[in-house]
């Protein structure tokens, strides 16, 4: 299971961290369409396709690698409170009877969606430039396929925290500035706050 967890957090982690990218993408292309249109008269006819798709994008393919950061939306105010294995529990009922019946529906619906698109090879009707869109549409599967081996990761590592009662340690990555400085102002109140056996412990 453990292989299995580090397989799906690099898969995860390498797509996430690629279509990052598309912010760029979206920036300059907006950046441009503005100059263009402010300075110089010339709206493109493509930039607003350019926003949405390059956005679009990033939203779906970066869900995955959320996941696995544990960087969602939840309502933890409750959950915090209970003690690892209730968490893990809770969470392990949870992805059965939402996650994955959600993200199965998405990949089916998105597949049909994405084949009728690319059919007839469909362009975007919210500018002339008629810039095509089968391909994005494509992004759906994608993302939800991606969904499908994260979450089967997240179930591992449910079952590891109910066996063991600690959550398993998550790869280091990039933080908010928010968070970094939560800890490091525990930290200074509490310098024993930062050691990972004395988390185990408290847990």
């Amino acid at each position: 299971m453990q292989s299995y967890i580090w397989f799906a957090d690099k898969l995860s982690a390498w797509f996430g961290k690629v279509f990052a990218w598309c912010v760029m993408i979206m920036t300059f292309g907006i950046g441009y369409e503005v100059v263009v249109r402010y300075l110089f008269r010339a709206p493109t006819p493509w930039a607003f396709d350019l926003s949405y798709m390059m956005y679009g994008t990033m939203f779906m393919m970066a869900g995955a690698y959320t996941l696995s950061r544990g960087g969602h939306v939840r309502g933890d105010f409750i959950y915090r409170l209970w003690r690892p294995r209730t968490q893990a529990t809770v969470e392990l009922v949870l992805y059965f009877l939402f996650f994955f019946p959600g993200v199965l529906a998405l990949v089916i619906s998105g597949w049909r969606y994405a084949s009728r698109s690319w059919r007839y090879f469909e362009v975007s009707t919210m500018s002339p430039a008629n810039i095509p869109i089968y391909q994005f549409k494509t992004v759906i599967i994608a993302a939800g396929i991606l969904l499908v081996v994260q979450g089967v990761a997240q179930v591992f590592r449910c079952i590891i925290t109910i066996r063991t009662g600690v959550w398993p340690e998550q790869e280091e990555d990039v933080e908010e500035l928010e968070t970094v400085l939560v800890k490091e102002g525990v930290s200074a109140l509490d310098p024993s706050a930062g050691d990972p056996a004395n988390r185990n412990a408290q847990q």
